[in-house]
């Protein structure tokens, strides 16, 4: 693509220069801001008008996925979500984010924090989703705890543009077609990603339930009954067992904010430090215990980790991420008896995990509990020893092919969010005619 013919210095030190016919323009000049309606949170319910909140920013924007508030309620017109307006987060960990309304959208409102732009065409938006203006976003907010920047910061910020109407309107046009072109081809990544997982949980589930494939394809093994719905059939000589046969389940302790007497500041694993196979030692806290808890609670290598609340039954393995580190009551450990494989188990943890079978076994009421006394309960396959070792080396072999597939198309799909991004300030900052890429005009 090529530069256009003559420039001028913007007087903006982020952009450069411009286009000599652009002009700069301060958001307010071009359309009016308009922050949201402080609904009271009482109010949302899974029924009536759709309130769009932060987490609703989202191209395109998910109906389903908002809240609602009663229809009887009077709320001024202003609030209301038109065609053509652009999304704007006012706060939080997405301040700056952008969504664009191109279709007619429900008959919604927008809430507090949520600021909304209407503009003739979709080159506002674009402005300001693009990677200057949202950097200037990140500089201008403030906030302590949490990133905020009002209605005015934003209305003050400058943006360039083509002087001539049809101009804007067909590098709109054109940065609407070629950024769905890159988002379509950033969903089929994705859609991907999605199957990788997919083979990736079938290639674990056929293994901890059936055995390792034979090279010929065709298995002489007889199979039974396992006994259990989830399970289904197994090997004829494989066992079920109640994982309290299968080694030792202790809980952490209660939160300890002060030494007690004796006691010893020591750091500990919450549920939030575990990930589905593995640990997460990025925010690891520290509590106090007594002599005869860090006995108890202290993990060895290989101990299976599973959590007890939130996503109940994620399971993951303790390879000595630390040198010394304990649990807290949200967590089980397991230690297994000595002839079995921990890794063997951490996977078909992970096979039951995915089957729902723990959510299914937990009380709903309030907070779900996986306990220690359910826990234990749960049926589980035991096969011979060197057999749980060649089911880990084979799982580990295939996922070790299909992560390596993973770990590419993740980084192309980065990679084609940069370009779009890189994209979209070109054309908006003008570094970039595409005025002839533009078809019919």
């Amino acid at each position: 693509m090529k530069k256009y013919d003559n420039y001028k210095d913007s007087g903006i030190e982020w952009i450069g220069e411009i286009p000599e016919h652009w002009e700069v323009k301060k958001i307010k000049f071009l359309s009016k801001l308009q922050g949201g309606y402080a609904f009271k949170s009482n109010l949302f319910s899974d029924s009536g008008i759709p309130i769009i909140r932060i987490g609703n920013i989202n191209n395109p924007i998910d109906w389903n996925d908002c809240k609602k508030v009663p229809e009887n309620l009077v709320i001024p017109n202003e609030f209301l979500l038109k065609k053509f307006d652009t999304l704007i987060a006012l706060s939080g960990a997405t301040t700056g984010k952008t969504a664009f309304v191109s279709d007619e959208p429900e008959f919604s409102y927008i809430n507090q924090r949520v600021a909304k732009v209407g503009f003739t065409n979709k080159l506002l938006y674009f402005n300001i989703s693009g990677d200057f203006v949202q950097k200037l976003i990140l500089l201008t907010a403030d906030g302590s705890a949490q990133e905020n920047i009002s209605n005015s910061q934003i209305e003050n910020i400058n943006i360039v543009l083509p002087s001539i109407n049809k101009e804007q309107t067909a590098i709109a046009n054109f940065l609407d077609r070629k950024t769905a072109e890159i988002d379509n081809l950033i969903t089929k990544k994705e859609k991907l990603l999605k199957l990788y997982d997919e083979e990736k949980t079938a290639i674990i589930n056929q293994a901890v339930t059936k055995g390792t494939p034979r090279k010929d394809g065709i298995s002489s093994v007889s199979y039974k009954d396992s006994g259990v719905e989830w399970l289904g059939d197994i090997p004829e000589h494989w066992e079920v067992k109640k994982l309290k046969y299968l080694g030792e389940i202790v809980l952490g302790k209660m939160l300890t904010n002060s030494d007690k007497g004796n006691y010893h500041k020591r750091k500990y694993l919450r549920a939030a430090n575990l990930e589905w196979l593995n640990v997460n030692i990025e925010s690891v806290k520290e509590m106090w215990f007594s002599i005869d808890e860090l006995k108890r609670l202290k993990l060895k290598e290989n101990d299976l980790l599973v959590s007890e609340g939130g996503e109940v039954g994620r399971t993951c393995i303790w390879k000595n991420e630390l040198d010394d580190c304990y649990i807290q009551n949200s967590v089980h450990k397991i230690t297994l008896n000595e002839n079995h494989n921990s890794f063997y188990f951490l996977y078909q943890f992970y096979v039951y995990g995915q089957k729902g079978l723990f959510e299914s076994i937990v009380n709903r009421i309030s907070i779900a509990h996986l306990t220690g006394e359910k826990i234990k309960t749960i049926d589980f396959i035991a096969p011979p020893t060197e057999e749980q070792i060649a089911i880990v080396h084979h799982i580990e072999t295939e996922t070790a092919r299909i992560n390596s597939k993973i770990t590419k198309t993740k980084k192309l799909i980065k990679l084609l969010k940069e370009y779009k991004t890189a994209l979209i300030s070109e054309v908006v900052t003008g570094k970039i005619d595409v005025r002839e890429e533009i078809p019919n005009g």
